[in-house]
């Protein structure tokens, strides 16, 4: 973990309620992707945990999505403001993993991870596939993103007005045999996958968390092996060890 200054470059809206995020700082302790950065907002006690989309040396891009008072603030922010962040949080996805051709999923602002872990894998020559799942065609984002990274992209939408209709679940036989499986998003999208898909794989789960470093115990869930934090000990967990 490591806490810094970042200065505020972009910050776009790519739906009607999530926004992109880039800021220029020290990204040297986020080392690999799935992990997460602690964000101080003026006037509000409590960080706000964002995932980490992408991260380069000097360099770091955040989506999020406007649900509450911190997100509120943050989507209002513009270029040259400051922030105070912490780095390099959560254990973060093992690509060692992956096999040959790793599937990865992920619905709503469960994706923004998987684009950094999506990379990863294809700078390492992974046949990689992606189903993201939203509820509308209006809710899409980053679709583009991961195809130019030379992934196959499957987008679901609940409604059906856009690529195929449904949940993410819908799309494993469109996705075709994979090696291991990657995933991020709500609770009920990760339980459904986990009994839907048999390969083994790392689910991230959302949490609210308190202090975001594992001292506050307030993201404790059961598995396996005993009460884990979610922020210290996750956010991403071996599908084999989860207990629902």
């Amino acid at each position: 973990m490591k806490q810094g200054i970042f200065t505020l470059e972009t910050n776009e809206g790519l739906t009607e309620s999530v926004y992109k995020m880039t800021l220029r700082g020290d990204t040297s302790a986020i080392t690999a992707p799935g992990q997460f950065v602690n964000i101080k907002l003026n006037g509000l006690y409590l960080r706000r945990p964002i995932s980490v989309c992408d991260a380069d040396c000097e360099r770091l891009t955040l989506i999020y999505k406007v649900v509450g008072k911190g997100t509120e603030k943050m989507s209002a922010m513009r270029g040259g403001e400051k922030l105070e962040l912490l780095t390099g949080l959560g254990n973060g996805y093992d690509v060692s993993k992956s096999g040959d051709a790793p599937l990865l999923v992920g619905g709503g602002v469960g994706i923004p991870p998987l684009y950094m872990l999506c990379k990863r894998l294809r700078e390492q020559g992974k046949a990689v596939s992606v189903i993201l799942g939203f509820n509308s065609k209006s809710e899409v984002f980053y679709e583009n993103e991961f195809a130019a990274l030379g992934a196959r992209v499957i987008v679901t939408t609940v409604d059906g007005s856009y690529g195929l209709r449904g949940f993410v679940t819908d799309a494993l036989e469109s996705a075709g045999a994979y090696s291991y499986s990657y995933a991020c998003g709500p609770e009920p999208m990760l339980k459904a996958l986990y009994t839907a898909s048999a390969a083994n794989g790392q689910f991230s789960f959302e949490e609210r968390m308190g202090c975001g470093f594992g001292a506050c115990m307030g993201c404790t869930c059961k598995t396996l092996y005993g009460n884990k934090r979610i922020c210290k000990d996750g956010p991403v967990l071996e599908k084999g060890e989860i207990i629902w």
